[in-house]
């Protein structure tokens, strides 16, 4: 591949968007309830449930991210607001994110916290008791975006879009919820097993800290 084309598709923010997403999701609520609902239901039905939910979620939150992007520069003193949302919620997720990895806990795992709380939500449902495809997919539907809504997927969704192209975040932010989503309904609970909550965390981290400063290095360089 030409490097000035490879470089302008890095630029898009698909692969951040892709990147981002995939780790955010391992591991979590909505990654639980895909796995679980896959088991109760059939796979069908949780994947295009669970997916429908998150693809909504990701419009809704690139369209946030785009509010900021469009506040005109003049009413900031020249500073553009959608570069600095990124900056301010890229370096706040990473040194979140890496604190957390860094002093978890290996016999009190978030990870199984999230999987009690999704096992809970799953059996509180009504997702199990209707009788139609289509009736599962709604209340899948309903469970995944209620269990998604103000995620840190969510958020970080919105300071990417906020700070690069629409339609790349879009596209990156749903295949990575697709690449997810496709590992909870073919078997999320075992593989969960092997998922080691300190290296995602560690590498999730730095992710969103690389991002920080690449978005920082391009606002200074606006300037």
């Amino acid at each position: 591949m030409d490097p000035s084309a490879l470089a302008d598709f890095q630029a898009t923010g698909f692969y951040q968007a892709f990147s981002l997403i995939f780790l955010s999701e391992l591991g979590d609520k909505t990654f639980f309830i895909a796995g679980l609902l896959s088991m109760k239901t059939s796979r069908l039905v949780s994947f295009v449930g669970s997916l429908a939910a998150l693809a909504v979620m990701t419009l809704i939150s690139v369209a946030i991210g785009q509010v900021f992007h469009a506040v005109p520069a003049g009413l900031t003193n020249g500073l553009p607001l959608d570069d600095v949302v990124a900056v301010a919620a890229f370096t706040f997720f990473g040194l979140q994110t890496l604190r957390d990895a860094l002093n978890s806990d290996p016999d009190n795992s978030s990870i199984d916290s999230e999987l009690s709380d999704a096992t809970d939500e799953v059996n509180a449902s009504k997702t199990l008791t209707e009788t139609t495809a289509w009736a599962q997919i709604l209340s899948t539907f309903g469970l995944v975006f209620a269990a998604e809504f103000g995620d840190k997927s969510f958020l970080a969704t919105i300071a990417l879009a906020a700070a690069q192209n629409p339609f790349a975040v879009t596209s990156g932010a749903i295949a990575g919820h697709a690449a997810a989503t496709a590992i909870a309904v073919t078997g999320g609970s075992y593989i969960s097993r092997y998922i080691s909550e300190r290296v995602v965390g560690v590498i999730s981290g730095s992710l969103f800290l690389v991002f920080a400063l690449t978005t920082l290095l391009g606002l200074l360089g606006a300037l």
